[in-house]
């Protein structure tokens, strides 16, 4: 049985309910183990890139960097890119120092004290939100993005002007509610998340969000209990911050694959199901200026 929490005036709250193992742990003091503290000091970035990657995925970081996480990619765009890393849940030892010498060569990599497993992707965003609160926090926009995507910043960039505030969108989804089958990975159970629909959230593969309300989000994320879907879960920070969602242009964001094409997809944002090989294949193509759209 959990004791009771002692309260600051002497008298005694109820005791905290335990906490079921698919909820992380959190708030919770993890250390930073790669930092990039001083990325923003010289610079306010337009775009701060926050991708989603694990330990081990060496070769998808090296295609998003080659590709559409390439920080000059776009003339006049001011973009810091960052991959978001926790420990390998077996391998952690041994990829440290594979994992140093990646950072030392390309200074992108920000690595927190928590297991890299799929139960613990909110926690990622949480400290990529944490380090643009620390670190960036006069950024304009703030993208979370997997690294199994394909990208147009620039098209991006065009529906994001004029700047605004209290700003995020994605791909929405509405009244959707937790799966409570366990053969689900995306089982959510009623003890971590008891109402049967989600507010309102934009779908994990790719949301960008005002760089204000980021700030926003991570701080009200310490008050509330937090739960395994992390698109869902800022779904529930917005929803307590009294904000909605946005809806982009119709179809911009893609949550299921597109054969690659390039004038469909400079009218697009994020297409998902893009893997390494798939993104150089088709990026030279992409950015090959004398390739002309009608």
């Amino acid at each position: 049985m959990p004791s009771p929490t002692p309260h600051p005036d002497n008298t005694t709250l109820a005791p905290r309910p335990p906490r079921h193992p698919l909820q992380p742990p959190y708030p919770y003091p993890y250390r930073f183990l790669l930092n990039h503290p001083d990325k923003c000091r010289s610079r306010t970035p337009f775009l701060v890139l926050l991708v989603v990657t694990s330990p081990a995925d060496l070769a998808a970081r090296d295609a998003v960097r080659r590709t559409w996480g390439n920080e000059s990619a776009v003339a006049g765009l001011s973009v810091v890119r960052l991959f978001l890393l926790g420990l390998h849940p077996v391998f952690s030892a041994e990829l440290r120092p594979v994992l140093q010498e990646e950072d030392e060569l390309h200074g992108d990599l920000i690595q927190q004290d928590f297991l890299d497993t799929y139960n613990n992707l909110t926690l990622k965003t949480l400290m990529g939100l944490e380090w643009v609160s620390r670190f960036c926090p006069n950024a304009t926009y703030v993208m979370k993005a997997d690294h199994d995507v394909f990208l147009n910043l620039e098209f991006l960039s065009r529906l994001l002007r004029p700047v605004r505030t209290d700003f995020l969108t994605g791909y929405v989804y509405r009244r959707t509610g937790p799966l409570r089958n366990r053969a689900y990975k995306w089982f959510v159970p009623p003890e971590v998340y008891p109402n049967n629909t989600y507010p309102p959230y934009c779908g994990g593969p790719a949301y960008v969000l005002s760089g204000d309300l980021a700030l926003r989000v991570f701080s009200v994320a310490q008050v509330l209990p937090v739960i395994n879907m992390e698109d869902a879960f800022v779904g529930i920070c917005l929803h307590a911050l009294g904000v909605a969602v946005t809806d982009p242009p119709p179809g911009t964001f893609t949550m299921y694959r597109l054969d690659y094409d390039k004038c469909r997809f400079s009218r697009l944002v994020m297409v998902h199901h893009y893997w390494p090989e798939d993104l150089l294949q088709v990026w030279p193509h992409f950015r090959n200026e004398s390739i002309r759209c009608g």
